[in-house]
């Protein structure tokens, strides 16, 4: 299973690059497969053990300003660059985070409180922040916003709701999920491999078109990877657990991400998310490696 994890992102982009036309039918179940993948991941978290410290408040703070800057930043230079970056630092904390911190001895009872909080952040600022940056333009500012938050919000909220009330009300099948979490798995590889066939499908079309804002995207998908796991690791040592911090700011769910971006803003936008996908599992596969050198070491 985990040799085959590895292989995930090499597929996903090959088959964006050769089938895009084919797996694009896929692209209207992509809300379905969100929802079951916060399903799963929401229902393992153990709310008794959460607890909300200013460590999400900062976290959720630079999420928030960050966005919002580096899009009133960028947008003088390339509106569609800005709005990918956007979403790129709006995106909450993949529910990989979880699996990935703990490889790397992370305090999981913290990542889980931010998970859940980042989420619920994301439903209400998203539909917001969406409509103010031109979203769905030609309604009403109001109109705009509800349309988005309908769409948004029960994806977001109503899994965890979901997963609250089988752990309280249907136990059996809640240990049943909790035992067979590798089907968030598959589900999330499913969903990445529809995302990126999209993203690289707008590339392929639009590349010669749209070569110089491609190379920022890459710039600027460095860039944010660099910028969102340094300072998520500076807010994290502050509050005793380095790892924890790097891990819920920088590790993005870009599969909601790039979804976002193709609804509600220019599609093109997506392109960014998708290249961050790379960058940020480049840095989880260094992470793991030094951990392992460090392993060894005390081991000996």
């Amino acid at each position: 299973m985990q040799r085959f994890k590895s292989w995930i992102l090499p597929i996903a982009i090959l088959l964006g690059i050769f089938f895009h036309e084919y797996i694009i039918v896929l692209q209207p179940a992509l809300p379905y497969f969100i929802f079951l993948m916060l399903y799963f991941s929401f229902n393992s978290l153990d709310i008794k053990t959460m607890r909300f410290s200013m460590f999400d408040f900062w976290l959720l703070l630079f999420q928030l300003t960050v966005s919002t800057a580096i899009y009133f930043i960028l947008r003088p230079f390339d509106d569609t660059v800005a709005q990918g970056a956007f979403v790129t630092v709006l995106a909450p904390t993949a529910s990989a985070a979880i699996a990935v911190s703990l490889i790397l001895g992370a305090n999981i009872s913290m990542m889980s409180t931010y998970l859940m909080a980042c989420n619920l952040m994301v439903a209400v600022a998203a539909p917001l922040s969406f409509t103010l940056i031109g979203a769905h333009s030609d309604i009403s500012f109001w109109n705009s916003f509800f349309t988005i938050l309908g769409k948004v919000f029960p994806l977001l909220i109503a899994p965890f709701f979901l997963a609250l009330l089988t752990r309280r009300f249907f136990p059996k099948a809640n240990d049943y999920i909790n035992h067979h979490k590798s089907l968030s798995f598959y589900v999330w590889a499913i969903s990445l491999t529809v995302v990126i066939s999209r993203a690289i499908g707008l590339l392929m079309t639009q590349f010669y078109e749209h070569r110089i804002m491609f190379l920022w995207m890459v710039a600027i998908s460095v860039f944010l990877c660099f910028l969102q796991f340094f300072v998520g690791h500076l807010i994290g040592k502050r509050y005793g657990d380095r790892v924890a911090g790097g891990q819920a700011l920088g590790q993005k769910n870009t599969v909601l991400a790039i979804w976002m971006a193709q609804s509600y803003l220019n599609p093109l936008s997506s392109i960014v998310p998708t290249l961050y996908v790379i960058w940020q599992n480049l840095y989880n596969s260094f992470q793991m490696m030094q951990k392992e050198k460090f392993d060894k070491k005390r081991r000996v």
